[in-house]
């Protein structure tokens, strides 16, 4: 699912396996460009669909796609595998970055892999449930430190209540610009930042927005490709420039 015109086909062809044989079918995990994708052909396509990742708020997401007059009941084939240190005592704090290249060193395709969820709490981490055995037993070292896993079940993660953790974060910007804001958060040139909201990589809320000009509000969740996600918590002041003192959370 490399481009919109792949991923439209390949949803296409999801739904009318589900309308003929009759069954539940479901995607890889899709990100945010891929389940906007989504929303926007379904109105063209029998039956219905849902989305989910493993957890509430996840933002990599599985579709399933549920024939007409389908009524049994169904679960969506993803596992949740928590990560724990052999040696606490000597781990490494270990990262999105850090989790994610472990698993990709392990062959996996990012498609296969939903949320990965490191912070204070631990290390938790979603993949399609073909995979999830081979994961657990396969996945033994991030960077230096040597790791165990252990599959969780859908009842546990629903208990446990798992949400991304965040960074509190400040920025010095001109404006609450969507190019003023994306070029702050990425570090990247105003140009730059730009370029990247005309080319669909920024998200609004779930939303692509390609206006440079967007007033971001207080409590958007802006999404930038390849640069993670953040809370715009608002204006907490003003320098003596008249610059604007930026207040965000960073999802770690």
């Amino acid at each position: 699912m490399k481009d919109s015109g792949q991923s439209e086909s390949r949803l296409t062809d999801l739904a009318r396996q589900a309308n003929r044989k009759g069954i539940v079918c479901f995607s890889d995990f899709l990100n945010l460009s891929e389940l906007h994708n989504v929303h926007s052909i379904a109105g063209q396509l029998e039956g219905t669909y849902r989305c989910f990742g493993g957890y509430e708020g996840a933002e990599r997401q599985m579709v399933a796609w549920i024939p007409d007059a389908f009524s049994y009941a169904w679960q969506y084939p993803i596992r949740c595998i928590q990560i724990e240190p052999l040696y606490p005592k000597y781990a490494e704090t270990l990262s999105h970055r850090d989790v994610l290249g472990a698993l990709m060193n392990l062959g996996i395709r990012r498609e296969k892999l939903g949320d990965i969820l490191a912070g204070e709490s631990g290390c938790y981490f979603f993949c399609k449930q073909e995979l999830a055995d081979y994961l657990a037993e396969q996945l033994c070292q991030i960077r230096h430190t040597e790791v165990r896993c252990r599959l969780i079940s859908a009842e546990e993660t629903e208990r446990l209540q798992l949400k991304p953790s965040f960074m509190e974060c400040e920025k010095i910007i001109a404006s609450n610009r969507l190019d003023n804001l994306v070029s702050a958060l990425t570090g990247l040139s105003r140009s730059k930042a730009s370029a990247m909201i005309a080319s669909g990589k920024v998200f609004i809320n779930g939303e692509p927005c390609s206006h440079n000009t967007y007033a971001a509000k207080e409590a958007d969740v802006i999404s930038v490709r390849g640069f993670g996600k953040f809370i715009f918590r608002g204006i907490s002041g003003e320098t003596r420039k008249d610059r604007l003192k930026m207040v965000f959370q960073k999802y770690v």
